[in-house]
């Protein structure tokens, strides 16, 4: 027997086992038709980050982010193969997963199932402090009651002994999910458990961090509901479509004037903290009409004190007695917008004020237009994070009417915008000062 054909025949009995165990045990159906990854949808990655091929689902591992299920599940077994292509590869499961990823990162919020290589352990020391391969944990705003043994951090589910199999041999997974619950058997034995799971309803999602990994014979049995409530179902954000692809300003006009000022790195787009930037603004390639646009954002500077005007609630600044503009010391770290179709004059404002952003901000400004209208452009309450925090705007814009929604509060309430043009591009402002964009989608209305 060659040296080489060991390795295969050990692939190839691990697939046969994996393939069996499934199909042996009633209701299991495969997540992929044996053809392209339908039923599936890339939500903050670009076209080939993931693809099928040979049998199975590949990931580039580049950007990181995560494809997911069109379709919501809540109690359910799967069972897949997953191999690592290089020592140390990282990727992972999201079990009840949301529609978009949380503000400001490229994960979901949900429940994670680690998949990694040991040699992200060997190399890293992570084992019993931050993270191993198998270990099961909650994201960005979900919970769980992890279950001994668990991380030093006491936030994650270990695996109670090392079963996986070192790249590039196959690794196989069953994932028990009901009620909340969470049970991991790797290579035949359960060895994690987590439980009191919120969300406990939502979509399964495949992970992009890094490397290659490979996934195959991927099966899913659904289990009956226990009635999983609105606040135990992860959001699902149907109909948004990214605007970046994580790796380049693709779909974004970049004149010479103004690449220079703009950068890509990882999920994240930034605008250089340059005062030669001012203006240098970034224009949508596609025009949009009626829509919901998603953005998140946050100003990186470090903020330093300074004086800056007072901003009534009927939209005009506060004046001193002596008439001159009325000014109170805040930490401002910047400046910055989201432009409306195409239009500067409808700017979503990003700014330090004591109002808050999301102010429509040359309509407040606009003294020929009617009280009720400039009033309409004003913060209704500020709901910025603290400096340095990733905040996240929804902006939907129905023909002359803007409605802004940020972290969670809506602070512009169907504010009547005259004069709004019909159709346009989305622009994000750069005001000389440094700003960072991530995880911009848009739904069609």
């Amino acid at each position: 027997m060659k040296p080489t054909t060991l390795p295969l025949l050990l692939a190839l009995a691990l697939t046969t086992t994996a393939t069996l165990r499934s199909q042996d045990e009633a209701g299991f159906t495969p997540m992929f038709n044996g053809k392209d990854l339908t039923g599936w949808r890339p939500v903050n990655v670009a076209a080939n980050t993931f693809r099928w091929e040979n049998g199975m689902v590949i990931t580039t591992g580049v950007p990181t982010g995560f494809m997911a299920t069109e379709k919501m599940y809540e109690n359910f077994i799967v069972e897949l193969d997953w191999q690592h292509m290089k020592e140390g590869g990282n990727s992972g499961a999201f079990i009840w997963g949301e529609g978009l990823p949380a503000p400001g990162v490229p994960y979901a919020r949900g429940i994670e199932v680690q998949v990694l290589d040991l040699g992200y352990e060997k190399n890293k020391g992570a084992w019993e402090w931050f993270t191993s391969h198998g270990d099961i944990f909650p994201i960005w705003g979900a919970t769980m009651t992890p279950i001994a043994p668990t991380a030093k951090t006491g936030s994650r589910s270990f695996p109670s002994e090392k079963r996986v199999k070192p790249s590039p041999e196959w690794n196989h997974y069953r994932i028990e999910c009901n009620n909340g619950e969470i049970r991991l058997s790797v290579n035949g034995k359960q060895v994690t458990v987590g439980k009191d799971c919120t969300p406990r309803k939502g979509f399964l999602c495949l992970e992009s961090e890094g490397s290659e990994c490979h996934f195959k014979n991927v099966m899913i049995k659904e289990l009956p509901s226990t009635g999983a409530t609105p606040a135990q179902t992860a959001r699902g954000y149907e109909g948004f479509q990214q605007l970046f692809d994580g790796k380049t300003l693709a779909g974004w006009k970049t004149p010479d004037d103004v690449k220079p000022f703009w950068s890509v790195t990882g999920a994240t787009f930034r605008g250089k903290n340059d005062p030669a930037g001012l203006d240098k603004d970034l224009w949508s390639e596609e025009a949009f009409g009626d829509c919901i646009i998603c953005v998140d954002w946050r100003l990186p500077n470090k903020p330093v004190k300074k004086p800056l005007q007072v901003v009534l609630p009927d939209g005009s600044d506060a004046l001193n007695a002596d008439g001159s503009k009325k000014t109170e010391e805040v930490l401002d770290a910047g400046n910055s917008g989201i432009f409306l179709r195409g239009d500067a004059k409808s700017q979503v404002n990003i700014s330090s004020l004591s109002i808050g952003s999301g102010e429509i901000i040359k309509y407040r400004t606009d003294t020929d237009l009617p009280p009720a209208i400039r009033a309409a452009c004003v913060p209704k309450v500020k709901a910025d994070l603290k400096p340095g925090g990733w905040n996240r705007y929804f902006i939907t814009v129905k023909g002359d009417r803007v409605t802004v929604e940020l972290n969670e509060q809506v602070v512009i309430d169907n504010a009547q915008l005259p004069g709004l043009k019909a159709k346009g591009p989305i622009g994000i402002q750069h005001h000389g000062t440094g700003i960072e964009i991530s995880n911009v989608f848009v739904k069609r209305l």
